[in-house]
């Protein structure tokens, strides 16, 4: 394996025998050899539509790495969407200012934790305490919306629906989906949160891996990684699976767009913040992990973004830090080398295992310090120190994006 640098835009080039060019934006951040390689099993794929795109912060996926762009050419990998389909951002500025809030963020916190449904128990089954167990009148007028196209694909996928659907609407889940309240440079307040499809995005995503599988065995086709079974554009499956991810794709987004409702009503009924304040003064929801048809060098493709958002020329897009850590508000810049991606946050560089091994309470506690978050061993796996730093994100990305506004976290609500 060949890598080389360029001189003129902020890539690194890794080129491998038999495979399209990998080309990386990952100057001064942690690239593990890892995820070098898993990059490489998708650019040997006979399908992809002149390179693969790295951002910095790639690591280690399951099926495909997290932080790449895959544009693919009549075919499209439902793994390297991955089982959180749709999952995100979103971000609004309030008129609040940081004056206007308490001095213990304590009440906040809580009203937020009443609010909006998060974590899980009961191993997701009856009283879980992430699902709704009546939802609001609200989330089902929403989900009346969603649900024609739901009911078309259960028609011909029945098992996609043996789950969770309309009790997960406006909920948050586990790992590392968050809500959080956080100050920008001028010292006013931003709502910010992370979620996806939840229960039903799962499911889509998982069986359609199992059938791209299928059709691989079936088709007596070997691939370096199994996970990276994929479904050619003119099947079936492929019309399919393009129609369910689309889904739930929306219902992602109305998930977030749920949230942010509710968590709006529970501050200004919190008695901690003048109930007067105003939201959606500058307001982002985009998708990180996604698949979308796009117009890239002269042909329509599939472009896939695992960990990744997009970043056209003028597009508003949300990088989060770790806890603990900035956050950034940016605006595409159109490269179109990295087929208009940027970062979708800091990126590990500790699994989840090794950081709930390597890092205590009591650094987690002073990592957070000024933050109003959990402190407790159950968050360890989501610690600042399992993170690669975001400033070296930022700066290896800057042909990508400009900052639009710095946000740093003062209140962080965890499943």
């Amino acid at each position: 394996m060949e890598e080389t640098n360029e001189t003129g835009p902020s890539y690194e080039v890794i080129q491998a025998e038999g495979a399209r060019p990998i080309k990386a934006w990952t100057r001064g951040v942690a690239f593990a050899d890892n995820a070098k390689a898993q990059l490489t099993n998708i650019a040997r794929l006979p399908f992809i539509h002149k390179w693969v795109a790295a951002m910095p912060d790639v690591h280690l996926g399951k099926g495909a790495t997290v932080g790449s762009v895959i544009a693919t050419s009549k075919a499209v990998i439902p793994a390297a969407v991955g089982v959180d389909i749709g999952c995100g951002m979103m971000a609004a500025r309030t008129s609040l200012r940081a004056d206007q809030l308490p001095e213990n963020l304590a009440g906040i916190r809580t009203a937020i934790e009443a609010a909006v449904p998060h974590g899980r128990t009961n191993h997701g089954g009856k009283s879980d305490r992430g699902a709704w167990s009546r939802s609001p009148e609200s989330h089902e007028g929403r989900w009346r919306e969603l649900w024609p196209r739901y009911t078309a694909i259960l028609e011909k996928h029945p098992k996609i629906g043996r789950g969770n659907d309309l009790s997960h609407l406006g909920t948050l889940g586990t790992g590392n989906h968050f809500i959080e309240i956080c100050l920008d440079e001028a010292d006013r307040v931003w709502i910010m949160l992370h979620s996806g499809s939840r229960g039903v995005g799962n499911r889509i995503g998982r069986y359609f891996i199992e059938l791209a599988k299928e059709d691989m065995r079936r088709h007596f086709i070997n691939l370096p990684d199994a996970d990276l079974a994929y479904l050619c554009q003119g099947t079936r499956h492929f019309t399919d699976y393009l129609e369910a991810v689309g889904w739930a794709q929306d219902y992602a987004r109305e998930n977030r767009a749920l949230m942010m409702t509710s968590i709006v009503s529970a501050l200004r009924s919190s008695g901690d913040v003048p109930s007067t304040f105003e939201t959606d003064l500058e307001a982002v929801n985009c998708h990180h992990n996604y698949v979308s048809w796009e117009f890239h060098y002269g042909e329509n493709v599939l472009v896939t973004r695992k960990g990744a958002v997009r970043a056209r020329a003028g597009d508003l897009g949300i990088i989060p830090g770790s806890m603990g850590a900035r956050s950034y508000i940016v605006r595409g810049r159109g490269n179109d080398e990295s087929f208009h991606s940027c970062s979708h946050g800091a990126g590990r560089v500790m699994s989840r295992t090794e950081a709930k091994r390597r890092v205590s309470v009591e650094e987690h506690a002073r990592a957070t310090a000024h933050v109003e978050c959990r402190k407790d061993a159950e968050v360890i796996d989501e610690t600042p120190a399992a993170y690669k730093s975001i400033d070296a994100v930022m700066e290896a990305q800057r042909d990508l994006v400009d900052v639009v506004h710095t946000l740093r976290q003062v209140v962080c609500v965890k499943g």
